[in-house]
């Protein structure tokens, strides 16, 4: 078995990541027979990470979105259909595995009420969705002192929950 590329990033920094996520993935590939994977990525949802995390879990949460201007001043590799992905809680302990099923990169006022549906958050509605979206890339775009326009390019990404570790 060809060895995998182990990276945790998080919106400051990329760095290796830790022995936990390694080990959970590890053990879910040699468990589950996954044949090598070229990336797998570990990393917490912004906001409220354990909250999320939770939402993934329970399988309500099946989509999440990014700036993808954030993606370019950090010099991140955009995720890609069949990624594999480790949910970290907030104290960087793998939760779950999700694997990507859709990446598409369209205006935040274009995307749909289904996809902010699938975010599973809040009231689960489109009108939230926006809510909090607006106030999370407002204030991660002020740290690179870049302004908030409602037409900033997303990535939006779709995922199926492949596991969660102790199940």
């Amino acid at each position: 078995m060809e060895a995998f590329f182990f990276t945790r990033t998080k919106r400051e920094k990329e760095y290796e990541m830790n022995e936990a996520a390694q080990s959970y993935w590890i053990h879910y590939t040699l468990s589950k027979s996954v044949e090598n994977q070229h990336t797998v990525t570990a990393w917490q949802f912004g906001g409220n990470p354990d909250y999320l995390a939770q939402l993934v879990m329970e399988g309500i949460k099946t989509a999440t979105c990014s700036a993808k201007i954030l993606y370019d001043k950090e010099e991140e590799k955009l995720p890609a259909v069949g990624d594999y992905s480790i949910i970290l809680n907030s104290k960087d302990e793998p939760v779950a595995i999700i694997r990507t099923t859709e990446v598409e990169i369209m205006p935040m006022n274009q995307v749909s009420e289904e996809f902010a549906i699938a975010e599973g958050e809040g009231d689960r509605t489109y009108d939230y969705w926006k809510r909090v979206h607006i106030e999370f890339f407002t204030e991660e775009l002020s740290r690179y002192d870049l302004e908030f326009s409602e037409d900033i390019m997303l990535v939006c990404e779709r995922f199926e929950l492949v596991n969660v570790k102790g199940e």
